[in-house]
């Protein structure tokens, strides 16, 4: 952990970078993220579209860790996922912990409703990147002015049970109080936060073997209340954020994972399906 004159200097340095009014913990962990590098994905497809048989290496699992490798499908098909970003919006609490804002869906969308998610959503042909793809969409869920953000990283791609590709793109809120957050009511329900750190402790989760594709993994559940309001995150969004809080604390959950592997058999089958 840096020192405390060094985060005096990093603090003084970011009056012109962006962070203005960011504590000095902030400041030295944006500069920290900003270092971090994620593991290239079979994923990230160029502007050529590689076909899957020039795209030969590792399966990337539902939470986004690379698995061994592995040959994917021999036919030259052209691998063609849809692509979204979230945005994991970090702030310090009153207390001085490290805090995520988290969305509850609207109970009346035709999927997911009602689930707890982070702001983000599908690329649009508009978006010149992940990044404008995340800070639109909280922007367009929950009024959050892409301004008051500062982005940071990306963490690796995430591969959904539906074949979309998730980027989870990390950002520091400088002042927490200039966001007034105002609610798509179409999308959105509520908008709360929670602590990062939870995510990579055994207390409030509980887990559940699924079987699915012929393997066996574990879906976390991480039980959550807030101003008397409860609720539940997991899956996709829980995998997200058990990654982030590793990267950002430097630590591995205090529980197994056991992540889903995607077999060559089932990308085949998904995209016959799309």
């Amino acid at each position: 952990m840096a020192s405390p004159n060094s985060l005096s200097k990093l603090a003084m340095d970011s009056q012109t970078d962006g962070f203005s009014g960011c504590s000095p913990r902030l400041v030295a962990l944006a500069q920290e993220l900003r270092l971090y590098k994620p593991p290239r994905s079979i994923y990230e497809i160029d502007v050529e579209e590689e076909s899957i048989e020039d795209s030969a290496g590792k399966a990337v699992s539902q939470v986004g860790f690379p698995e061994s490798a592995t040959p994917m499908a021999n036919e030259p098909k052209k691998f063609r996922p849809k692509r979204a970003a979230v945005l994991i919006c970090l702030f310090e609490g009153d207390d001085g912990d490290l805090r995520v804002i988290l969305t509850k869906r609207a109970s009346k969308l035709s999927t997911h409703s009602s689930e707890v998610a982070l702001p983000g959503g599908k690329a649009e042909e508009a978006d010149a990147n992940d990044v404008e793809t995340a800070t639109r969409e909280a922007r367009e869920e929950i009024g959050l002015d892409p301004s008051f953000v500062n982005i940071v990283t990306t963490l690796e791609q995430f591969l959904s049970l539906h074949l979309i590709i998730v980027i989870p793109v990390i950002g520091i809120l400088s002042d927490k109080k200039a966001f007034k957050p105002a609610l798509n009511a179409a999308e959105v329900e509520a908008v709360f936060h929670a602590p990062l750190e939870m995510f990579l402790k055994d207390d409030n989760r509980r887990s559940k073997e699924i079987q699915w594709a012929g393997d066996l993994w574990l879906m976390h559940f991480f039980d959550y209340e807030m101003n008397d309001k409860k609720y539940v995150i997991f899956g996709l969004t829980a995998a997200i954020l058990i990654r982030a809080a590793s990267v950002v604390f430097k630590r591995s959950p205090a529980f197994l994972e056991q992540n889903p592997k995607f077999k060559p058999k089932v990308l085949d089958t998904f995209m016959r399906c799309f």
